[in-house]
């Protein structure tokens, strides 16, 4: 299935290296009032295709009226250019403050022999995590997406390597699945969005904000197959300093046998916590195309 919007992030490595030596003089409010008056707006007038996926999403999932709808389409858009500064922001030495909801299931798993696998989401600031907490006791490799700009994959490398995060990139020679199935090997941990589809047209339709959605297949055969604990983690935006970890294990239901239907009811077991997440933060959608096609 063709995904139409990349969500790399915008503008040259010298708009990003700007942004970074601006906070330096600026105060992160400041910066984000800048963001709610001149960028909000633009991106809702020009970005069409991402406005009415969103405007969809509110109307049709959540059943927001259209004044609602649109109002709520100027949140997202506005949450969403947070949560890139607060990226930029933490390159610029800044830091955040973290909630931890049942983030003792994560430190069990990173105690015990072998290999979890942890499932991500394109919602809140995922990222941001993996800049201020460390995995201590067990590497952690994360899938990433390979087209951003050199600046933003230089500050990530730099960021996550203090905390023993290393970055798997996105590439089309399929190399990224060898680098993927070592980590395994070795015993690590492995993290992998799993709302998006990348590359490989193989998905799983579950039920998904009261309709049927498509995610791909690939990161629930590999938990089924490799028999890996699974964690849904999603990192999401409280306000201007504090972010929310939400960590929730998932599994297959107890009645599903076949690998084909383990895989299934993961899946199903993913979309209903991604579900319950948004349902608490409903702005926090970053999904900028029409998800239920």
């Amino acid at each position: 299935m063709e995904r139409q919007w990349k969500g790399n992030t915008k503008g040259t490595p010298w708009m990003h290296r700007m942004l970074i030596a601006s906070f330096k003089v600026m105060n992160l409010r400041f910066i984000y009032a800048g963001l709610a008056v001149a960028v909000v707006p633009c991106c809702m007038l020009f970005g069409h295709k991402g406005y009415l996926a969103q405007y969809r999403y509110f109307r049709q999932r959540l059943g927001y009226n259209r004044v609602k709808a649109f109002v709520a389409v100027g949140k997202n858009h506005y949450r969403f250019g947070q949560v890139i500064i607060d990226r930029f922001y933490m390159y610029s030495g800044g830091s955040f403050d973290f909630t931890l909801e049942h983030y003792e299931r994560y430190r069990e798993l990173e105690h015990k022999e072998g290999s979890f696998l942890i499932l991500s989401s394109h919602t809140g600031n995922y990222e941001i995590a993996g800049y201020t907490l460390s995995a201590r006791l067990k590497r952690l490799n994360a899938l990433v997406y390979s087209g951003e700009a050199i600046t933003i994959m230089q500050n990530r490398k730099k960021e996550l390597e203090k905390n023993n995060i290393a970055m798997i990139p996105v590439s089309d020679d399929m190399s990224h699945l060898f680098m993927m199935s070592n980590a395994l090997d070795n015993g690590e941990i492995l993290s992998i969005p799993a709302d998006r589809i990348l590359g490989s047209p193989r998905y799983l339709k579950c039920d998904f904000m009261g309709a049927k959605a498509k995610f791909p297949l690939g990161p629930f055969a590999l938990a089924v197959q490799r028999d890996l604990p699974v964690l849904a983690v999603q990192v999401m935006k409280d306000n201007v300093k504090r972010y929310r970890i939400i960590i929730a294990e998932i599994a297959p239901s107890s009645d599903a046998v076949k690998p084909k239907d383990k895989m299934q009811s993961l899946a199903q077991a993913y979309a209903r916590n991604l579900e319950a997440t948004l349902k608490r933060y409903p702005h926090q959608w970053f999904n900028y195309y029409d998800f239920w096609k």
